[in-house]
C-alpha cells in the first residue's frame, strides 16, 4: 500500500509554508522572507497524534510504541502563470502530481515585515490563483486526452464513447472554474485521469495571535463551498510550541487554553481528508497504529503489515478500543465474549484491535 501517505504543502510564497513544515517536523527547512526559499521539496515523516495509543501502551506495557504516520512534502511557492512555466511552475506541478493530497496554506495574517507577493492579504484571491493554475494544468491534460478519445468514439468504439461522457463533464467543469473534485464524479472514475484538482485538499489558514472572528468564519464558509475542510492555526505560535517539550509544552498550552496544538489538528485533519483511519496491533513487543483507508476489508488491513498476511489471510480476532479501555485486559474481554472472530468480508473500523491469523 506504500504508506505513509504523502501530503504536499502548497501555497503562494511567504504564506508560512516552511514555518509550518519546520514546526511539523521540528526540522530546519529554510524559512525566510523571500519567495522560493524551498526549491527542492523538503520531506518529513510525522506521527499521527492518537491518545488511544498511550492508553494501550499503559495496558500492554510493550517494549515500543509506534504511531501511524503521514509524509509531508514542502513544495516550492507557486506564482501566477505556473501552468505556463512561470517561476518554478513545471517543477511545482510535477511535485504535486506525486502526492496523495494537498495541504493548501493560506495567509490570513497581516505583517508589514513579511512581503505579500500579490500586494495585500486576500485569501479568496490567493486560493483562486493556485486553484486556477492547477485547473489550467488539468485542462491542458484533459484537452490532449479529449482529442485522442473523440476520434475513437466517432468510429463507434463503445469504451471511448463512455469515456467521452466523463471527459465532457471534466472539460466543461474545469472551463467553468470548478475543480475536478467538485464535479460529482466517482473517485474511481477520476483516478484514471490523474488530475491535480481531483486530489483531496485541506485548507490551512495561517493567522496571527489575535485573529478576526469574521475573517475566520468567512474562510471556513469559502473553503466548505469548495468541497473541502479547513483548519486555522497561528504559525508563529506553533513554532514556539514545537520548540518546547514535556512539562514546559503542557504548561504553555494550558496557559493558552489549548488541549491540542494547531499542528496536531492539522495532522489529524490531513489524515481524515485522505479518507484514512487507524487500527491497532497490541502485544508485549510493540503497540502500533496502522493506517488503512476507511472501508478496507480485513485482508487489505492485514496486507498493510505484510503482503503475505493478505495473501494467506484466514481470519482475524478483533475487539474495539472502547472495550479494552473500559475493561482493562484481553482476559476480561474474552470472559465477556467481546473478542470476535471475523472473516474476509469484515470491514475494519477505526479503533479496532486486530490479531491476524494467516497461512504461510
Amino acid at each position: 500500500m506504500g504508506f505513509p501517505m504523502e501530503i504536499g504543502i502548497v501555497g503562494l510564497p511567504n504564506v508560512g509554508k516552511s514555518t509550518i513544515f519546520n514546526a511539523l517536523t521540528s526540522g530546519n527547512a529554510a524559512a525566510s522572507n523571500y519567495p522560493f526559499t524551498t526549491i527542492e521539496p523538503n520531506v518529513g515523516v510525522v506521527g499521527v497524534p492518537d491518545p488511544r495509543l498511550a492508553r494501550l501502551t499503559e495496558l500492554a506495557k510493550p517494549k515500543k510504541t509506534i504511531p501511524a504516520s503521514c509524509r509531508f512534502v514542502d513544495i516550492a511557492g507557486l506564482v501566477k502563470g505556473a501552468a505556463s512555466g512561470e517561476g518554478l511552475g513545471n517543477k511545482f506541478l510535477a511535485n504535486i502530481r506525486e502526492v496523495d493530497a494537498i495541504l493548501h496554506m493560506v495567509r490570513l495574517f497581516k505583517d508589514p515585515d513579511v512581503i505579500h507577493t500579490m500586494g495585500g492579504v486576500d485569501f479568496k484571491r490567493d486560493i483562486d490563483v493556485i486553484e486556477t493554475e492547477l485547473m489550467l494544468a488539468d485542462l491542458e491534460s484533459i484537452s490532449k486526452q479529449y482529442d485522442k478519445v473523440s476520434g475513437k468514439a466517432k468510429s463507434g468504439d463503445k469504451a471511448a464513447r463512455e469515456q467521452m461522457v466523463v471527459l465532457d463533464t471534466l472539460k466543461g467543469g474545469l472551463e467553468a472554474g470548478k475543480p475536478a473534485r467538485a464535479l460529482g464524479l466517482e473517485p474511481k472514475v477520476l483516478q484514471d485521469f490523474a488530475l491535480l484538482t481531483a486530489k483531496p485538499v485541506l485548507y490551512v489558514g495561517n493567522t496571527d495571535e489575535s485573529p478576526d472572528a469574521a475573517t475566520l468564519a468567512e474562510f471556513a464558509a469559502f473553503t466548505k463551498a469548495r468541497g473541502s475542510e479547513s483548519v486555522v492555526i497561528c504559525g508563529k505560535l506553533e513554532s514556539e510550541i514545537a520548540q518546547l517539550s514535556g512539562e514546559d509544552r503542557e504548561m504553555f498550552m494550558k496557559e493558552l487554553g489549548m488541549k491540542q496544538s494547531g499542528l496536531e489538528t492539522v495532522i489529524v485533519g490531513a489524515y481524515k481528508t485522505l479518507g484514512l483511519c487507524s487500527y491497532f496491533t497490541v502485544g508485549v513487543e510493540e503497540v502500533r497504529a496502522w493506517t488503512i483507508h476507511v472501508g478496507d476489508k480485513a485482508p487489505q488491513a492485514a496486507g498493510v503489515i505484510h503482503t503475505d498476511f493478505e495473501k494467506g489471510f484466514i481470519k482475524a480476532d478483533i475487539y474495539g478500543y472502547g472495550d479494552i479501555d473500559k475493561l482493562g485486559s484481553e482476559a476480561a474481554l474474552r470472559e465477556k465474549g467481546l473478542i470476535r472472530s471475523e472473516g474476509k468480508e469484515y470491514t475494519v473500523k477505526d479503533g479496532d484491535v486486530c490479531h491476524f491469523k494467516f497461512a504461510n
